[in-house]
């Protein structure tokens, strides 16, 4: 009976000792968890193997052991263990900034060296024709420079540039354009190039003032008003080359743009042309045409039938109404209908004219027309002649106050004009019955 009294006794002894020395009980599972963090790999201090562009998984992600997640049933056990086992959390956030700095700073100078020797990311420029580069022994002192000269552009010689003729430089720069359809080149003669555009914009210049008096309508614009650019748009185009080989300008009463009709010159060597007319008009204008072509045909055949036109436009055809309609729409065949369009019959007297979708004339011209004196005084001629053709056009499509007023079909038949408007097929053929 004594013996079994006194077990609770030892027993209470026993939990006294450790409750008053955790030091001894302490070392046994500190060096248990010290142990077991040793074995763990430090990443912290260690440079990773991946690139610095994958994503790195941190140490949280990594699956904790046993020993780690095993709780001693001790609080001041446990803390005294994590406190000996893991160093404080600012340590490991500046150690780990450290290596990803020197991390990167490493990645970016053998990124540097690779592209340096493959000579990826510059530009590939062949030895001997860099305008700069290091080792060349140029003479030069401290402070001094190098300028080097750009090509100049042509010489006039003995034809002297004057503001109402072309050059026949310009005409040469065209002919070189051409072979040499690429940026390169005219960055290089861009000399020429300037030369050539101020020469055909003072043609233009004076080309203008005589327009101005053979049509009162046409206002006296400016050439920046009048001329084309030389680029042309490749982002729809099969061909790739980025100018055009040809210098081109255009009058109306609202300049190169605009929805009247006007006239058009193209300087080019070989294929000079001079035109006018009304070229791919919206819906409304070209609805209108055929309107008054269906009821006032007798009005565009009257000009197309005279003398002028038919010698300079027709090929000296005979004067005949069926041979001038038959002239003009073979100049106009581009995008026309195949069939009627919408609100017409196919037994339409005049059903060729109506399936037209651009209503002009022109001619080509050779070089020796268009260089030199002469060249201003006969393209002036043939636009005179065309004009009695444009007159027509714009009464037609944008007719003033003073004209529409002495139609008289005009203010009964509105309401007409605007649905055969609507009804053109102006956009799409149409398909055959």
């Amino acid at each position: 009976m004594a013996l079994r009294t006194s077990q609770p006794h030892v027993a209470s002894i026993t939990s006294l000792k450790r409750a008053s020395s955790p030091a001894a009980a302490t070392p046994l599972r500190q060096s248990k968890r010290v142990k077991s963090s040793s074995n763990t790999p430090a990443t912290s201090k260690t440079t990773p193997k991946k690139s610095q562009y994958f994503e790195q998984h941190s140490e949280s992600s990594e699956p904790e052991t046993d020993i780690e997640n095993e709780n001693s049933g001790y609080e001041d056990e446990d803390l005294s263990a994590s406190a000996v086992s893991s160093p404080p959390e600012s340590e490991n956030q500046d150690e780990e900034e450290t290596d990803d700095n020197s991390e990167g700073d490493g990645l970016r100078k053998r990124t540097a060296g690779i592209k340096g020797k493959n000579g990826k990311g510059a530009s590939k420029v062949t030895k001997g024709q860099e305008l700069w580069r290091p080792g060349v022994k140029t003479g030069l002192g401290p402070g001094q420079q190098v300028f080097i000269k750009l090509p100049k552009a042509r010489e006039p010689g003995k034809i002297p540039y004057k503001d109402d003729t072309i050059h026949p430089n310009t005409m040469l720069f065209l002919s070189d354009l051409k072979e040499n359809n690429d940026r390169e080149w005219l960055k290089v003669h861009d000399a020429d190039y300037r030369q050539s555009k101020m020469d055909f914009d003072s043609f233009v210049e004076s080309l203008t003032e005589k327009i101005v008096e053979k049509d009162e309508t046409i206002p006296e614009l400016p050439p920046k008003d009048l001329t084309f650019r030389i680029y042309r748009d490749i982002r729809f185009s099969p061909d790739p080359t980025p100018y055009k080989t040809y210098f081109s300008a255009a009058w109306s009463r609202t300049g190169r743009k605009g929805p009247y009709a006007g006239y058009y010159v193209q300087i080019q060597p070989g294929g000079s042309f001079v035109g006018g007319g009304l070229w791919h008009p919206e819906a409304q204008p070209l609805g209108l045409m055929r309107r008054d072509i269906d009821r006032n045909s007798h009005r565009l055949k009257a000009i197309l039938t005279e003398p002028s036109i038919r010698k300079e436009f027709f090929n000296g055809i005979s004067n005949s109404e069926m041979k001038a309609v038959k002239a003009f729409v073979g100049q106009n065949t581009e995008n026309m209908l195949k069939t009627k369009p919408k609100g017409f019959t196919a037994e339409n007297p005049n059903i060729d004219l109506l399936r037209l979708r651009s209503y002009t004339i022109g001619r080509k011209l050779k070089d020796e027309e268009v260089v030199g004196p002469k060249g201003l005084g006969r393209i002036v001629e043939l636009l005179g002649i065309m004009t009695p053709f444009i007159t027509y056009l714009n009464s037609v499509v944008m007719p003033d106050a003073e004209s529409s007023d002495d139609d008289d079909d005009d203010n009964d038949d509105e309401d007409d004009a605007e649905e055969n408007v609507e009804e053109g097929d102006d956009h799409e053929l149409p398909t055959t019955d």
